[in-house]
């Protein structure tokens, strides 16, 4: 699955960013009046293939969550029973993610790809969200009711967990090969499932104790950069706590020596399975040429693997905002991507993605609302 979904990812389409940029400049406005969004449109456009590209929407929020043995290396005091907690808040519609997502109008599927333990809620199965067409467009017409059981409790989670969470990898791989190939194409199927139910663009959520050292070791691995300019200080740690973190970051890419040039290779021995899944959700998206909207550094982590795995994947790469963790900025330098909003946001979950979406939308829109020069009458310069 890996392997064919990589082949299937293209360059953008020259001709329709041509189209779009043509298009910009006959519109009733000064040129590159809007500023960045007038380059986002062609990119969208190039990666639709089409000019304008279509709306993105409606808008799909994936949140893959995983444990992680590093947690055992005390990187953070949040105690790794908050990851299976705030799935079930997730699935009540009371984090912040569900705010936002309910004023953005997106759906909201979480998706157990390696937490530490069982969930009691009720599940799914990847592949039964293709048949979940009502259920997207009843969260996205903000009747979250109409798939809520009588404990109020959505049903849409899926078990898709690989392992209850991933080894310390300080002392071995985080992962086996084939377990991090199984969580990457739980994330392909996952993109697929919710583009055949009709959504027009993914926005990437996450949620893992811990999740934030591992991203820090990907990005590290991945760019170059020393392990002190990949690591923040997560869920606000203490410098006692932050120095440890950097410690063990470095620990663990000493121990590994892990390749570039060997996504997969780098997924299993630092990676965490919400970060290999995130990988296979953007190469679904990808392969289907369809928008995938970042979140912060988890997300920006995941994205330099699927980045290796395929280059042409960052042309339905949308980068949301700019999280604080230092981690993001260094990802999203390596790929040639600029945040669209940089509010100082650092808690995940997919938050900063969804703040970004209406940007992205609009860019859009104007492509396909806003008249030319000629149609309305106005004269040009």
């Amino acid at each position: 699955m890996v392997e064919t979904t990589i082949a299937a990812i293209g360059p953008p389409d020259g001709a329709a960013m041509t189209a779009a940029r043509d298009l910009q400049a006959r519109l009733t406005k000064p040129a590159g009046s809007l500023g960045a969004l007038e380059e986002l449109s062609v990119r969208l456009a190039g990666l639709a293939g089409t000019c304008p590209p279509p709306l993105p929407e409606p808008a799909a929020v994936a949140i893959f969550a995983g444990d992680h043995g590093v947690h055992a290396q005390r990187v953070t005091p949040w105690p790794q029973e908050v990851t299976a907690q705030m799935i079930g808040n997730f699935l009540a519609g009371g984090a912040v993610v569900n705010a936002f997502a309910r004023q953005a109008g997106a759906s909201v599927t979480v998706v157990d790809v390696g937490v530490a333990t069982p969930l009691p809620f009720p599940t799914v199965g990847p592949a039964d969200l293709a048949g979940e067409r009502a259920a997207v467009a009843a969260d996205v017409a903000g009747e979250p009711a109409d798939r809520s059981g009588p404990d109020r409790m959505p049903s849409r989670l899926v078990d898709a967990n690989v392992r209850r969470g991933t080894r310390d990898m300080t002392v071995t791989a985080a992962l086996t090969r084939d377990e991090a190939r199984a969580a990457v194409e739980v994330g392909i199927r996952v993109a697929g499932a919710l583009i055949d139910a009709g959504a027009g663009v993914l926005l990437t959520g996450d949620m893992g104790i811990a999740n934030t050292t591992p991203s820090a070791a990907l990005v590290a691995a991945f760019t170059g950069v020393d392990p002190a300019g990949t690591t923040g200080r997560g869920t606000g740690v203490d410098d006692e706590t932050y120095r440890r973190k950097v410690a063990v970051v470095r620990t663990a890419l000493d121990r590994h020596r892990p390749d570039p040039a060997d996504p997969l290779g780098v997924l299993a021995a630092v990676g965490g399975l919400e970060h290999a899944a995130l990988a296979g959700l953007i190469l679904g998206a990808a392969a289907r040429r369809v928008p995938v909207l970042l979140d912060g550094v988890i997300a920006a982590s995941a994205a330099l693997a699927a980045a290796a795995f395929a280059p042409d994947a960052v042309g339905a790469m949308v980068a949301g905002h700019r999280s604080a963790e230092p981690g993001a900025t260094v990802a999203l330098r390596h790929l040639g991507l600029d945040p669209l909003v940089d509010l100082g946001l650092r808690l995940g979950e997919g938050t900063g993605a969804l703040l970004a979406l209406p940007v992205v939308t609009g860019a859009v829109r104007v492509l396909h609302e806003v008249a030319t020069f000629d149609a309305a009458g106005v004269s040009e310069k």
